[in-house]
């Protein structure tokens, strides 16, 4: 069964732990009550056994069937159903745990269908059955608080993503290597902001308009609060996503500047050749043009000196080579 809880409440109070969702239905005959039910990942069936049972618009139905949706807020025939994008932590390979929590609101009944590991709605519903007041409420408690933990739980992981931006700048200024993790780093925070971005606009939406989405007045300051968290909370992910677009930018800076030292030690190095083979090939010169074995050439001197005279020649024009290289700090 995907059924985690339901329970059933009476003025805040808990009077009821239906074991099944028939029970439940059959307790809230009895009027005057509230349900909370609570599923995870449920089947088809169950989920057009709720629809059946509320009086659920057919594509209210579809959507509370669908999974990998975007945060939204909508209304179906007076019933308020709220997509809420969740994050909780980092996967294996790196990536950010998403899920999604589906809320739907009605008379008398709040439907929670959970396609996450987080957030914890048992500990969500104890917090919220510790304020009986806030419980009392009606449905559209269970919608805030659920959203306040998805919003805590956002904030939790914009705060391992700060840590982690930490220890990539510390690495930058240490001239360690860190593209690979700031791209990793990049990516978490682009999940991220897709799964806050529309948080701001579904809780203003329903601070501006509580009559329309059926908002109590003692409920409206509390939405007012999670709207500012997440506010706080989309802001952070652009100023995180910054700062990681400023450590790229440096990482580029520091490889290129890397390599254009290699590339300047490398050029240093073939002028150093290329010098040493132009020294080399003065006296090579010389000494192949007299070394052929010709009986007429030209300039030819018959002089006991003219061995010592080529020699001379050779060293001059080495030595006068290397003075034009030594310079010009080729060598």
């Amino acid at each position: 069964m995907a059924v985690v809880n339901n329970s059933v409440y009476v003025s805040g109070e808990r009077v009821a732990s239906p074991d099944s969702l028939a029970a439940t239905y059959e307790l809230l005959r009895e009027g005057d009550r509230m349900a909370w039910i609570a599923l995870d990942d449920p089947d088809e069936h169950e989920v057009h056994s709720l629809g059946e049972a509320f009086d659920l618009h057919e594509l209210l139905v579809e959507d509370m069937l669908t999974g990998h949706q975007r945060p939204k807020l909508e209304r179906y025939d007076g019933v308020v159903f709220a997509v809420l994008a969740t994050t909780s932590g980092v996967d294996a390979e790196g990536e950010l745990i998403l899920g999604e929590v589906h809320v739907v609101l009605g008379p008398g009944f709040a439907i929670t269908i959970r396609r996450a590991q987080s957030p914890d709605l048992e500990v969500t519903r104890t917090r919220l059955e510790g304020d009986r007041d806030l419980l009392a409420l009606g449905p559209s408690s269970v919608l805030y608080v659920v959203a306040d933990q998805v919003v805590d739980d956002h904030s939790r992981v914009v705060e391992a993503l700060d840590n982690d931006i930490d220890d990539v700048e510390d690495d930058l200024f240490a001239g360690r290597e860190s593209a690979e993790r700031i791209y990793g780093l990049s990516r978490r925070v682009m999940q991220l902001q897709r799964a806050t971005r529309p948080l701001p606009g579904i809780f203003e939406a329903l601070a501006r308009r509580p009559d329309e989405y059926g908002v109590p007045q003692g409920l409206r300051e509390y939405l007012r609060d999670v709207d500012d968290h997440a506010i706080h909370v989309v802001d952070r992910a652009e100023t995180l996503r910054s700062l990681l677009d400023n450590a790229l930018n440096v990482n580029l800076a520091h490889v290129g500047q890397a390599q254009n030292e290699t590339s300047l030690a490398q050029n240093d190095q073939m002028k150093k050749i290329s010098s040493w083979a132009a020294i080399f090939f003065a006296p090579s010169l010389v000494a192949s043009i007299y070394g052929m074995n010709f009986r007429y050439m030209p300039v030819i001197i018959e002089s006991r000196w003219g061995f010592l005279m080529s020699l001379v020649i050779m060293v001059a024009g080495g030595g006068v080579l290397y003075a034009i290289f030594k310079w010009n700090k080729w060598l």
